[in-house]
């Protein structure tokens, strides 16, 4: 046994799920670069502090609050929280970070996003009842350059020309999804979204048609 606990520190990878955790703080591992904490008991984020690390998944734990020493965790880069019991996103501006998972939580507000300059993707999706309640787009910003791909399914968008604006100044939004929001039943949707963030290439999975484009470009001038 002693050999093992001497290589724990080495090891590259590193799987808990499906047991009775409640923090996955641990010593440092300078070499490790996956986490997966998947079905536990977890409460917290803190202690997690490993220089090489790039994907962790803390999916369908207990977690209330997002507490990351981004000076830590330099390489995280694939960040996984989705069925925990998040109300904000603050704590989660981390810098290199490149896709985060937060479906399922209980997030009515999003804050320290402008400090997420790498995210492509962001996954925000609710269930339409009870999880994921947001009704407003603030907290977003034009830092967040990368960003392609966001998911907003089953959250409570209501005001869809004041909300959809709030997201006009992401420079390379490419994906939207909003199906299931209250937003998503109003006449002419899609040509009101269209016509406020014109690099939009899909919504709600379907690809814009020509036609669309023109309507959109018809009702603006």
């Amino acid at each position: 046994s002693s050999g093992i606990n001497a290589e724990w520190p080495l090891r590259p990878g590193l799987k808990a799920d499906n047991n009775r955790l409640t923090s996955a703080a641990l010593p440092q591992m300078p070499y490790l670069q996956r986490a997966s904490f998947q079905n536990n008991g977890i409460t917290t984020t803190e202690g997690i502090s490993h220089p090489l690390l790039e994907v962790l998944n803390l999916n369908n734990n207990k977690i209330t609050e997002a507490k990351f020493d981004g000076e830590a965790l330099k390489k995280l880069s694939v960040l996984e929280l989705r069925g925990n019991q998040l109300t904000s996103t603050a704590g989660l501006g981390l810098p290199k970070l490149q896709r985060l998972y937060l479906g399922e939580n209980l997030l009515t507000q999003l804050s320290d996003l402008e400090k997420c300059v790498s995210l492509k993707i962001l996954h925000l999706r609710g269930d339409g009842e009870t999880t994921n309640q947001l009704e407003s787009l603030d907290g977003f910003s034009k830092n967040m350059v990368a960003l392609q791909y966001l998911n907003l399914r089953g959250t409570k968008i209501s005001a869809l020309k004041p909300e959809i604006k709030k997201i006009k100044c992401l420079p390379m939004l490419r994906g939207l999804i909003l199906k299931d929001t209250p937003v998503s039943k109003e006449e002419e949707y899609r040509i009101e979204v269209i016509m406020n963030i014109r690099n939009l290439e899909r919504l709600d999975k379907d690809i814009f048609t020509d036609e669309e484009r023109q309507e959109a470009q018809e009702v603006n001038t």
